[in-house]
């Protein structure tokens, strides 16, 4: 993936085989990234979105987003995702394809802060970070935005 050819479904972000990890402000994005360079990941499989990235590519996509986006999570991580770039977090991006290569790239980043990783599968997005007393929501963007248990969200 490149950050100039983004994957979409129904005009919002679905980057399938992919890992999204939230970092917030005082976490080391550059150091979980020298890391998973060191366990055999390429430049071209880790891309580091800074938040004014994130914003830009929300409002947009959200600006174009399909009605039919609205139905699965898609669209609701597309507002997730803004809400946290709002407050400075920086995300990365991760090709990993086989769910063992996802949990590694988010036990990977969790050491260096990471918050949030999703796995986007094809059919289904799964959180590979456990957030204490995390509420999720039903599937559907008109209900709420499932970051709000992150540490100081709400």
């Amino acid at each position: 993936m490149q950050k100039s050819d983004e994957p979409t479904a129904f005009g919002v972000f679905k980057p399938v085989g992919h890992v999204v990890m939230a970092f917030p402000p005082d976490a080391n994005v550059s150091r979980a990234e020298e890391a998973l360079r060191r366990d055999g990941l390429t430049a071209s499989e880790v891309l580091h979105y800074a938040p004014q990235e994130i914003l830009a590519q929300a409002e947009s996509q959200l600006a174009h987003a399909g009605a039919l986006s609205s139905l699965g999570q898609e669209q609701n991580l597309v507002k997730a995702h803004r809400a946290l770039a709002e407050r400075g977090y920086h995300f990365l991006i991760v090709h990993a394809q086989d769910d063992k290569l996802a949990r590694k790239v988010a036990q990977t980043g969790q050491r260096f802060g990471a918050v949030r990783a999703q796995k986007y599968g094809r059919f289904v997005i799964e959180e590979l970070i456990d957030l204490p007393d995390e509420v999720q929501h039903a599937e559907s963007a008109s209900r709420g935005l499932d970051s709000q248990g992150v540490a100081g969200e709400g």
